[in-house]
């Protein structure tokens, strides 16, 4: 199957660095594996260049590799890098790619070099923990502007099955805070539940459109996810990174306040695996949500990095994870999710959608819990946003549940710091005193 091209909002960013930086830094583009670096690189130097040469280092002759080793002379380079791809580059009208530059880390110090020299402009791209685990003896570049590319959001996914139109409808819906009406929002949230199902992977994306098959759908996820636990047994060939992927639906399933390594490696503790968890949060495979002590503007300052949750960057993913031992024609969640009918305890298959969303555009993720003063209860605010000088809690649930005494204890706890409040979940727009309802599909805009 042909790779398929779709439209990805991060192309903006690329136009803003192409105009603003006139080749004074390289791009970079990081994110996880499959998440279509490569496809969005070469689509904006197609469109946007007279001429571009990209070097897949992962698929590279040695003889190209070992052009970086002495590149004193950029002349010689250039040529027989033109040679090589039988590509012609014309001064400031052309671009170079380099894809999975982690492959070659003395194409990437040579960055520095290329930059100053000015000819051309230069893309890389990589995941980042390949990145870091490649730069042993190599001066790293300052000369770089790094950007992220996530699993397509919410909006992408709509515009790749041909609809333009309902985003911006709902985004002026949202601004004015006007309900959509009961049978609008069933239709809506049929639309968005097939994105939870088929999640934002461009080759799951690009399968559904061309076999409207979710089996195959479901094949594609599969790859991908073993793909991932692969990557994760190449920095740590324990297996414990592995066993930690594996292990967050059913981490989030028991509705705990925190992910528990013990609970998935007998005796682990956080002390003896911070690297490694700082190894799977480059990643960008796995999302984590820190614990905030002090719930205040400064939610950094504040942060335990030994109290977190661990979400999946890809809500696709999620499901197929979570139902894991199951072949997809066994796999009930599918069915229970298009007919709106899945269990009170499967909620976590939304606070991980929303997870993803939050951090698609550009949050940083933080939760906060504390214990009854008069009992052992013990209460949640799902998510924490910032804005401006307070915060914004949201609460979860995956029904239409009104009930929000968390998030109102919350709310009056630090009422000092909060001016809007929302309770995420699956029925129309709606006001309850002081608290928004807000249906899921509308989290983009927070």
């Amino acid at each position: 199957m042909a790779t398929k091209v779709f439209k990805r909002k991060l192309y903006e960013q690329m136009l803003r660095w192409k105009a603003d930086r006139d080749g004074e830094t390289a791009l970079l583009i990081q994110g996880a594996r499959r998440v279509g670096k490569s496809t969005l690189a070469e689509e904006f130097a197609k469109n946007e260049y007279e001429s571009y040469l990209m070097i897949d280092f992962t698929e590279a002759s040695v003889e190209v590799k070992n052009l970086f080793k002495d590149i004193s002379d950029l002349d010689n380079l250039f040529f027989s890098l033109q040679v090589h791809y039988n590509t012609k580059l014309t001064p400031r009208k052309s671009c170079i790619i380099f894809d999975e530059v982690q492959d070659c880390p003395l194409a990437r110090q040579a960055i520095r070099k290329l930059v100053k020299d000015h000819r051309y402009d230069y893309i890389e791209t990589g995941s980042l923990i390949s990145i870091k685990k490649n730069i042993k003896d190599i001066r790293i570049p300052s000369e770089e502007t790094r950007i992220t590319l996530y699993p397509m959001d919410y909006e992408e996914f709509r515009a790749a099955l041909g609809d333009s139109v309902s985003i911006e409808l709902l985004r002026e819906a949202f601004e004015a805070k006007r309900p959509l009406g009961d049978g609008v929002v069933r239709k809506l949230m049929r639309d968005f539940r097939y994105y939870m199902i088929v999640g934002g992977m461009p080759k799951a994306v690009a399968t559904l459109i061309e076999t409207n098959n979710l089996e195959s759908v479901d094949a594609v996820k599969r790859e991908i996810i073993e793909l991932y636990a692969d990557d994760f047994r190449k920095i740590d060939p324990t297996g414990r990174a592995t066993r930690f992927f594996y292990a967050i639906p059913g981490q989030l399933s028991r509705n705990a306040s925190r992910y528990q390594v013990s609970g998935v490696i007998e005796n682990e503790k956080n002390e003896r695996i911070a690297e490694l968890l700082q190894d799977m949060e480059d990643s960008k495979v796995v999302l984590f949500s820190h614990h905030a002590d002090n719930p205040s503007v400064g939610l950094s300052l504040h942060e335990n990095i030994n109290q977190y949750k661990m979400f999946v960057n890809d809500t696709g993913l999620f499901v197929t994870m979570a139902f894991w031992d199951k072949g997809m024609t066994e796999n009930v969640i599918y069915q229970k999710l298009l007919s709106d009918k899945l269990p009170a305890d499967l909620g976590y298959v939304f606070e991980n959608v929303v997870a993803q969303i939050l951090t698609a555009s550009g949050n940083k993720l933080y939760y906060h819990t504390w214990q009854s003063e008069t009992s052992n209860h013990l209460y949640e605010v799902d998510f924490l946003l910032s804005r401006g000088s307070k915060l914004w809690p949201l609460e979860v649930k995956s029904s239409g549940y009104k009930s929000h005494k968390s998030l109102d204890l919350f709310c009056q706890k630090y009422s000092a710091w909060v001016s809007n409040r929302y309770l995420i979940y699956t029925k129309d727009l709606r006001k309850d005193h002081e608290t928004t309802l807000l249906p899921v599909f509308m989290t983009m805009f927070l």
